[in-house]
């Protein structure tokens, strides 16, 4: 039965957001508690080398200073390489800080200075001497290319590339056309607005609240007991909210590390929170080149497909992400051969990104497409319409549902496509070239194992909870309006937990799959909690429902009453009060997992994606090589939309993101010492307000049920993936000048 109280697709204001805006939301700095003490980093200005002396004296001379670690009195802790590796470590050594000497990367930490007062520590950290002798690092990927390999060891949950179909070489040689080119891209570091933190609050020698900036408050809690030998019973890791992450907060960094440490040795509680030029000292988007060959017959039709990356890593771990292969689930051809190799750099191991490996291959590939496309004179969404594919030839399945056609149809319609002129240079306004160009945009679907708690709470309210993190995507709303619809309560009689270890068993937060298993997870528990609430309010004293049968009975606006005598009923408060113990339940995604589920061959019939279809249009100052976005229009196949507010602002966000990849971000480095020169936003260039244009969100497609009983799909990557590549091609459709390295700058205009 429809419930009287419709939530799911309604545009709900966010359920924190009156805490963010007033202060109320405390982030993982923001905890204050009795004698807490605060921590420095001191980072290594070399990128490889060897620390030969190390005088912390002077800083410990300092009235109110605590201590100073460093690999030369680092207290005990786990030494094999897998009590340091988490859900999403990459194959090989975990950085394990303080173990020894060496320098691996530029900005390491090398010693940890404690202090009664923040400003004491950090005058002390400056007063830290370091020798090293100076060894030879190697960041520059171009000059390493030879050198590349293919990971002997997959990372988990990151496929490889494709196996070859069909013989590509002939393909290739026979075709009527075809291109070949480049495409280089460079790292992208995280910079989300809450800098990583770590407040560690002592209670005893073996047990310790945690407050940690991270997207899986469970996965930082598993590493802390491995590392230090504590009990999971004892250590708690709280993460309610998280100013930003998508993907640096997925492996706990050497900040919760450090923090722990001290804390433990001291017996003091300890809050580190790194500075803005330490944020670029771990985990980034790693720079990629890839190759890509396409090529075509006289009607258009792709005949061969060739993908091929190198991507950097660190020297100690083999980091890997999907790049190659996304032509497999968009473009039909016979012959197809994909290829994915590491080098080795002397950085710290690169970490996943908003769209790990899609944000990359997309713009590659899409700007491939628009390529050949130009060269066979057919316009860029015909060409792609030509070569639709109904089925992920890469798996050899049917998609779950695909409404990528209805993206391309309404994303056109709405930004009006056809005024498009396809010869380039040829539209100007006064100084200005104009251009339009488009892209194609896919992520997987996913789901994944979670759990959540449902409890009828004593005033008769409802609350849920799951480990689970909201990183500012909007969860804790959508959560609780699945909730309210499934329990036919007012939202606002809702309260949600979310990042606490000690909540029902969560992942880390990311790969889109956030909503379809939370969500899923609470969908689950509040109809089993349905099902007791019925059953007790039979039970309740004097109750009018006394004798009925549980299918007479249906919830509605938060009480029990008899299906055709509404009349008669039982509110949720008097069950309350009725129940001992409390009213609870427990739901799992697991179901839907184990059904669509990869790792379990043979369950899974179909694949399941979200698609985009990304508009642009820009404007090019002929003589100065400036370029601004004037408009993005971009259309979403993402399944059901449980909250088209927060969804539409989910997109705008990855739109951004994608804004920055084509026009404004990379990371500089000098590669004589080994290190990213332009460590800060004065430096590192993001978009600002002004270079935003309006973002038209277009949402088109069906539930997909198949994935999870709420028919999501996920949000979180789908906004960026397309973005960079339909940029560059408004770009050459405005000059003529085809740039293959992002980003695309004025001195590669000029």
């Amino acid at each position: 039965m429809t419930p009287s109280n419709q939530q799911i697709g309604q545009p709900v204001s966010r359920y924190d957001g009156q805490d963010k805006v007033t202060g109320q939301a405390r982030y993982a700095a923001d905890f204050l508690v009795p004698k807490l003490t605060h921590a420095v980093v001191v980072s290594s200005r070399i990128a490889v080398g060897h620390i030969t002396a190390l005088d912390v004296s002077e800083a410990l001379n300092i009235a109110g200073v605590l201590g100073v670690f460093t690999h030369l009195n680092c207290p005990e802790v786990a030494k094999a390489d897998r009590a340091y590796q988490d859900q999403a470590a990459p194959p090989g050594t975990p950085f394990r800080p303080f173990q020894d000497g060496q320098i691996r990367f530029a900005g390491q930490p090398i010693a940890l200075v404690v202090a009664e007062d923040f400003e004491t520590a950090r005058h002390a950290a400056s007063l830290v001497t370091v020798a090293f002798t100076n060894g030879a690092s190697q960041t520059n990927l171009s000059l390493a290319r030879d050198q590349a390999y293919e990971p002997p060891k997959k990372r988990t949950g990151v496929s490889g590339p494709p196996k070859a179909r069909g013989d590509v070489a002939i393909a290739l040689g026979t075709a009527e056309h075809q291109i070949s080119a480049v495409y280089q891209t460079p790292a992208h570091y995280h910079n989300p607005m809450e800098m990583h933190a770590t407040t560690v609050v002592w209670k005893s020698d073996d047990e310790l609240l945690v407050h940690d900036k991270t997207q899986g408050a469970q996965n930082s809690r598993d590493y802390i007991c491995k590392v230090f030998g504590y009990d999971e019973a004892k250590i708690v890791v709280a993460s309610p909210f998280v100013g930003g992450a998508f993907g640096s907060g997925l492996r706990p960094q050497y900040q919760l590390f450090l923090a722990v440490l001290a804390a433990r040795a001291l017996r003091r509680s300890v809050q580190l929170m790194l500075t803005r030029q330490q944020m670029f000292t771990f985990g980034h988007r790693p720079e990629t080149i890839q190759t890509i060959s396409l090529a075509s017959d006289r009607d258009s039709k792709l005949v061969a497909l060739q993908h091929e990356a190198v991507a950097a890593t660190s020297t100690f771990e083999d980091y890997q992400e999907n790049v190659v292969g996304w032509g497999e689930q968009l473009y039909e051809t016979p012959n197809a051969k994909f290829g994915y190799e590491l080098t080795k750099l002397d950085i710290y191991s690169p970490a996943d990104m908003r769209a790990p490996g899609g944000a990359l291959g997309l713009f590659a590939l899409e700007s491939a497409m628009d390529e050949l496309g130009h060269k066979l004179s057919v316009d860029p969404i015909e060409f792609r319409l030509k070569n639709y594919s109904d089925r992920d030839q890469q798996a050899g399945k049917p998609f779950s549902t695909k409404a990528l056609r209805d993206c391309y149809r309404e994303g056109a319609d709405r930004f009006d496509w056809s005024r498009r002129n396809p010869i380039p240079g040829s539209v100007r306004k006064g100084h200005e070239l104009i251009g339009m160009g488009m892209a194609s945009g896919i992520w997987e679907a996913y789901i994944v194992p979670t759990k959540a708690k449902a409890c009828l709470l004593a005033d008769g309210r409802i609350e849920v909870s799951s480990a689970m993190a909201d990183i500012g995507t909007g969860t804790y709303t959508i959560l609780s309006q699945i909730a309210a619809q499934t329990l036919d309560v007012g939202i606002d009689t809702v309260t949600v937990k979310l990042g606490d270890s000690r909540l029902p068993k969560a992942p880390i937060e990311g790969g889109s799959w956030g909503a379809a298993s939370a969500g899923t997870a609470v969908q689950f528990a509040c109809e089993a909690l349905k099902k007791e609430i019925i059953k007790t309010a039979v039970a309740v004293n004097d109750s009018p429902l006394i004798g009925a049968n549980a299918n007479d009975l249906r919830l509605e606006n938060g009480a029990v009453v008899l299906v055709n005598d509404a009349s008669r009923r039982v509110s949720f408060d008097a069950i309350a009060k009725s129940a001992t113990p409390p009213l609870e339940a427990e739901g799992s995604s697991d179901p839907y997992f184990l059904q669509t589920a990869k790792s379990l061959l043979g369950l899974k019939k179909y694949s399941s994606f979200t698609h985009s279809a990304v508009f642009a249009e820009v404007a090019v100052d002929e003589d100065l090589g400036v370029v601004r976005v004037d408009r993005i229009v971009i259309a979403i196949d993402a399944g059901r939309i449980l909250n088209p507010k927060t969804a539409r602002s989910q997109i705008i966000g990855g739109v951004v993101w994608g804004i920055g990849m084509a026009t404004h971000e990379a990371g500089l480095f000098d590669h004589v010492y080994g290190r990213c020169m332009n460590h800060s936003f004065a430096e590192y260039h993001i978009p600002v307000n002004a270079d935003i244009p309006d973002i038209d969100v277009i949402f088109v497609g069906q539930p997909d049920t198949y994935l999870n009983p709420l028919g999501i799909k996920g949000l979180g990557e789908i906004g960026i993936v397309g973005t960079a590549a339909a940029i560059a091609n408004a770009i050459i459709n405005a000059t003529g000048k085809r740039i293959r390295e992002l980003p695309i700058t004025l001195d590669k205009l000029l």
